[in-house]
């Protein structure tokens, strides 16, 4: 049966912008696939996109791709004015943000966030689940961009279908491509937001593998495929995950605690496919970042932001042509 979600426009935002749709699904864990909703295609205000400057791929060549755990990202964080802007320095360093532990029946949080982030001129923009705000959902994942650097398909923005309920918050996934060049030589690559929970961690982790052919293998021919977000503890088991050949984390010895006891954060990509990466990574201290005491940064974030850098352009340079680029919706 198919199900329709309404256009919601959000006010206050620069140039507007339709929200939270959704025509994309995957299924399974164990036959995993992506079938559309429904036959529409969405469609973005035209006005929201020619209103945005121009990018500039010689003064921006690269994209800033990170991921962070604000869990809890709930009302009582955002009514911590000091709290509140320290996540809107951090939000506005990358060009993507994938986050995790969001805490709220409905998209406000993120509504807040953004229009923070904008209230100085920028077009910083938001996805997430469909299913947020429309059922019965108390913590879900997000994903954060800068929109004149990057745009979203929004036809690709879904939630894993997970009937077994082996994630308790299945993975969000999305995909991009960069501003700037020409269509077909603009880099394109998709997201996929994990949030795994500690207390089924080893279920959910040997699942990643699955996860990340399920997507990569999607017959839209994209082969960039970011595995990004929380994961658990290095305590943890991640042999499932390393049997695709060339899967490549962007962090391999910082912490990423605010406490500094652990990897829980991290990007993951195959290496040979995604030759966009510059080498450069890494992760943001916030202690150091903001000048902040280790229980200040804490009341921020018991994680730490991780990122890794990518070229704007497919294939990691000018003049590279990608032969199906990925379909981005305006």
């Amino acid at each position: 049966m198919r199900r329709l979600f309404n256009l919601v426009v959000l006010a206050g935002l620069v140039g507007g912008g339709w929200y939270f749709w959704n025509h994309y699904q995957i299924q399974g864990i164990e036959n995993l696939k992506i079938r559309p909703r429904s036959a529409q295609v969405s469609t973005e205000s035209r006005a929201s996109t020619d209103n945005l400057p121009a990018a500039n791929p010689k003064l921006r060549p690269t994209l800033r791709i990170a991921s962070v755990n604000l869990r809890p990202l709930d009302q009582t964080k955002l009514g911590r004015a000091h709290v509140v802007g320290r996540l809107v320095e951090i939000l506005r360093a990358f060009d993507v943000v994938a986050i995790q532990g969001v805490i709220a029946r409905n998209q406000s949080p993120l509504i807040f966030l953004v229009e923070r982030i904008n209230a100085d001129g920028l077009h910083y923009d938001f996805a997430t689940a469909p299913q947020v705000g429309t059922e019965t959902v108390e913590q879900y994942s997000a994903m954060v961009f800068n929109r004149t650097t990057v745009e979203v398909d929004r036809s690709t923005v879904c939630q894993l279908d997970d009937p077994a309920r082996r994630f308790r918050r299945p993975p969000l996934i999305a995909s991009f491509r960069a501003r700037g060049p020409v269509a077909n030589e603009a880099f394109t690559f998709t997201v996929v937001n994990v949030d795994t929970d500690p207390n089924q961690a080893t279920v959910e982790l040997a699942l990643l593998d699955e996860v990340f052919r399920a997507v990569r293998d999607d017959g839209r021919g994209e082969d960039d495929v970011l595995l990004v977000g929380y994961l658990a503890s290095a305590d943890q088991p991640l042999g499932q995950l390393f049997r695709i050949p060339n899967i490549t984390p962007a962090i391999t010895s910082l912490p990423t605690t605010t406490r500094g006891t652990a990897v829980s954060e991290n990007v993951f990509f195959d290496s040979r496919a995604s030759n966009e990466f510059t080498g450069r990574s890494g992760v943001m201290d916030l202690m150091r970042q903001f000048n902040l005491s280790a229980r200040e940064a804490v009341e921020v974030s018991d994680h730490l932001p991780v990122w890794a850098e990518f070229s704007v352009y497919e294939g990691g340079q000018s003049g590279h042509i990608a032969a199906q680029p990925a379909p981005v919706t305006r």
